[in-house]
């Protein structure tokens, strides 16, 4: 979670759209950022996690049957694994000083043998890939505890709640369920130090919704079974933990006030505050001096000291999330003082808050903070340790007994590791573990990847390799296009459509989303499109934008209880007339306008009231669209997938198998016939017209949210965006499908694309049977500049090479493939 907007050098060869250093002139307004839950409750404000379990079963019951099949294609990682993402845990046994553990904050588990040289998730497929911690039995370092569910309290970044604890007594090979599903969230785990069977595990329950499965649990038995130990209300969790080391006996646990709605949100209470065992749980006292005298406090942090266990540190917030200070005790928490005089706190701390004592001087603590503070002197002075060669937002701090030199730090861009105490970092750059919002290839250069992420800004590699992307453009990156025409130039956007070309010409009055769309025309890249509620449109590539449309929200704000932000989703442009437009909202609009913008028409009242994620319009037919949404059924009978073929005047569900679970791109492949989605649980794949068996689109690919697809058609790759896990791409040629299985209907396909150094055109035409074709190539005036009558082609594919005329110019071309009366016809762009 980003608190401003950082700007990066550029690699030499790119530029971006009209100057790479120019921010956008909108500046946002305040808003919420709840952007990741928000589409997925809305309407009913609550997420149905039994459906997103249901999901998940059907997602790995599928994978396990492509595994079986020999022709299975594979999901090859894309990267980045240099850039790193949000960590909620770093850990390790006091035994080794080479096998560590992280926590990703939507990307699993991750181990490593060799001191972080290499890593290997060892999560997958077991549970939810949203992690809040990870705790290693002091006494058996084979004996882990995982509690899913990150419980820092975020912005538009946070994922999924999740579904409780998970145990393994093999160093993370097996692991079991062992219940706690409905607390959603886990703050923090604590295990016995001489008992590997008796965990406290910290709880918050559920972030948007009040529910009693919350507090402080127990277990002494392995977690065969649990003790709700410190329950206060059903607004209250325990966000943190500790044993003492000495006398097991005594626990504190932080407990934290924390009500968030989409439209308000509270963090603190007369209930947050330390509290007190002193027989193992069973009874609870509230720790009031001195902390009573501040009001209401917030989320608190707190760590004892293994060398001394009556020296306790604790980083206390109020109830707006600011910082109070750290205080410290040496007599076990009867009294406290303040050690916070000179240490430099962030403003707003609930996305932090945690402290670490080293485990032989407690004199030596770390403060987790936006940045890394250190004392050595027991908290007389407080030094920045990170704030200028690590990422900000730090979430953990762990440091080896056997050398206290040796610290792990994990934050929001990954693990860094310092083997002099924190003096100097670097940053492991071999995890994949990125949360990406989209994902761009160049049609020119395929080995050149972009994509906007969560708390890294827009990233590209320019050679298609795993270590070497790099920032390009700030803030939280989203939407980034790269002009098919250009080699390297670029548009890339931060949060609420910070476009890297401006917005100039858009009102200050008109709203954008989290995720703003826009896109290049077809054919056309000079033409861009720009949705806020509001529609726009440029001619010269950004750097003006006018208005094409009257409002196509429901035009209230993020005020309004279910919030949405009443913005523009998605948009598309049809390849085979630009002057179809459709867009789609976040308060369940669709509309369309087959005039370039004179005019539109709302045609979603036959769809669910959803958030509308993708519009997809086929490149053969203006009028042949298809509507993704998100959010659950809950008691509607609906889809998460509609298909027109008459520009919405009539929609048919295509659903078809397909779980309950919100969907958030979709692709149409004309060259093998299918439709590919990607959804919260996979990538899925059918047969245009055969939309009732729905399949899981090859193995390997991890069950982070996908949240956008881009099919780059010279290859025939797809590449895929996980929010969590990096970016995967496929060869489709890889896969096996052909669109044999929808003949039926679809006699034979084309698809076209062109040869940059030399003006070939290649044609690859897919029929039934053996048949007679024509074929023709005509510019946007409908001019022809190559035609062909009465070839025979083969069943199958068929592949027919054109040479055109040298003076043929770059531009935006029709092929058009004719069988009687069956017409197909495909756009495509000549680069010369």
């Amino acid at each position: 979670m980003k608190k401003s907007i950082f700007l990066y050098f550029l690699l030499p060869v790119l530029t971006a759209c009209v100057n790479p250093t120019k921010q956008s002139k909108h500046v946002p307004k305040a808003n919420n950022q709840d952007w990741f839950i928000n589409q997925r409750a809305y309407p009913y404000n609550k997420v149905d996690y039994g459906a997103y379990k249901n999901a998940f079963s059907f997602y790995k019951q599928q994978l396990q049957t492509n595994q079986m099949r020999t022709s299975a294609a594979m999901w090859n990682l894309a990267g980045p694994v240099n850039i790193g993402g949000r960590l909620t845990d770093v850990e390790m046994h006091s035994s080794s000083l080479t096998t560590m553990y992280l926590c990703a904050a939507s990307g699993g588990v991750f181990k490593s043998t060799n001191s972080g040289s290499t890593w290997a998730p060892i999560f997958d497929g077991v549970g939810s890939l949203s992690i809040g911690d990870l705790a290693i039995a002091p006494s058996d370092s084979n004996t882990l505890y995982v509690g899913t569910g990150e419980a820092n309290a975020g912005g538009g970044s946070l994922c999924y709640d999740a579904d409780g604890l998970y145990k393994s007594t093999d160093a993370g090979n097996t692991w079991q369920s062992i219940g706690l599903q409905l607390t959603r969230n886990t703050g923090r785990l604590a295990v016995h130090p001489t008992n590997k069977d008796i965990v406290y595990a910290a709880t918050m329950g559920d972030l948007f919704g009040n529910n009693a499965e919350r507090g402080l649990y127990k277990t002494a038995d392995g977690g065969t079974t649990w003790t709700q130990s410190l329950y206060l209300n059903d607004s209250t969790g325990a966000i943190d933990v500790v044993i003492n080391p000495v006398h097991p006996d005594t626990v504190y646990a932080c407990m934290w006030t924390r009500v968030r709605r989409p439209d308000r949100r509270n963090y603190g209470g007369p209930e947050s505050g330390i509290y007190r065992s002193f027989d193992g749980g069973a009874t609870w006292n509230k720790l009031s001096n001195p902390f009573g005298s501040f009001g209401n406090l917030g989320r608190i942090g707190i760590d004892i000291s293994k060398s001394n266990p009556n020296i306790l540190y604790a980083y206390v917030l109020d109830d707006f999330g600011a910082p109070i200070g750290i205080f410290k005790t040496t007599n076990n928490g009867n009294s406290w003082i303040n050690v916070s005089s000179n240490a430099g706190f962030a403003s707003v701390c609930y996305w932090y808050g945690r402290i670490k004592i080293d485990p032989l001087n407690p004199d030596v603590v770390y403060l987790i903070d936006f940045d890394v503070w250190k004392t050595s002197d027991g908290g007389n002075t407080w030094n920045d340790i990170t704030s200028s060669q690590t990422h900000v937002d730090q979430h953990e701090v762990y440091i080896h007994p056997q050398n206290t030199n040796l610290v792990l730090l994990g934050n929001d861009g990954g693990l860094y590791t310092s083997y002099d105490g924190g003096t100097t970092f670097t940053h492991n750059e071999t995890l994949p573990v990125t949360q990406f919002y989209t994902c761009e290839v160049d049609e020119q250069q395929p080995d050149n990847y972009y994509g906007g992420t969560q708390d890294n800004g827009t990233v590209m590699t320019p050679t298609g390799s795993t270590n070497n992307w790099t920032s390009i453009w700030g803030g939280d990156g989203f939407v980034v296009r790269v002009d098919p025409t250009q080699q390297g130039v670029w548009t890339a956007e931060y949060q609420y459509g910070g476009l890297s070309c401006g917005t100039n010409g858009v009102s200050s009055n008109h709203k954008f989303n989290w995720n703003t769309p826009y896109m290049h025309e077809p054919g056309n890249p000079m033409n861009m499109y720009l949705g806020a509620n509001h529609m726009y449109k440029s001619l010269d590539q950004g750097a003006n934008w006018f208005e094409i449309s009257p409002d196509l929200s429901n035009g209230i704000g993020p005020s309004a209880y279910p919030i949405v932000y009443a913005t523009i989703t998605t948009l598309d442009v049809a390849a085979s007339d630009p002057n179809v437009i459709y867009a789609g909202t976040d308060d369940g609009n669709v509309h369309i306008t087959t005039n370039g913008g004179l005019s539109w028409t709302k045609i979603s009242n036959s769809l669910p009231v959803r958030w509308i994620t993708r519009v997809a319009v086929d490149p053969r037919n203006a009028l042949d669209c298809y509507v993704t949404l998100s959010g659950y059924r809950y008691h509607d009978n609906m889809s998460h997938i509609y298909h027109t073929t008459d520009g919405g005047a009539s929609w048919i569900d295509i659903q078809g198998n397909l779980p309950d679970m919100p969907i958030n791109a979709l692709i149409i492949d004309t060259m093998l016939n299918q439709i590919y989605i990607g959804s919260d649980v996979g990538v899925y794949h059918a047969a245009i017209n055969q939309w009732s068996n729905w399949n899981v689109l090859g193995s390997g690919l991890p069950a982070a949210p996908v949240t956008d697809l881009r099919l780059h058609y010279p290859t025939h790759s797809l590449t895929a965006a996980t929010y969590g896990r990096s970016m995967y791409n496929m060869s489709l040629s890889t896969t096996g499908l052909s669109p044999s299985s929808s003949m039926a209907t679809n006699p034979f396909t084309v698809s076209a694309f062109a040869n940059a150094t030399n003006s070939n055109v290649t044609l690859t035409v897919y029929a039934d049977k053996e048949m007679i074709i024509d074929y023709k190539i005509v510019d946007l005036k409908g001019k022809t500049v190559a035609a062909y009558v009465n070839r025979k082609i083969d069943k199958g594919n068929n592949e027919i090479q054109l040479s055109l005329n040298e003076n043929v110019a770059s531009g935006k071309y029709i092929a058009t493939v004719t069988n009687y009366s069956l017409q197909r016809s495909v756009p495509f762009v000549l680069i010369k």
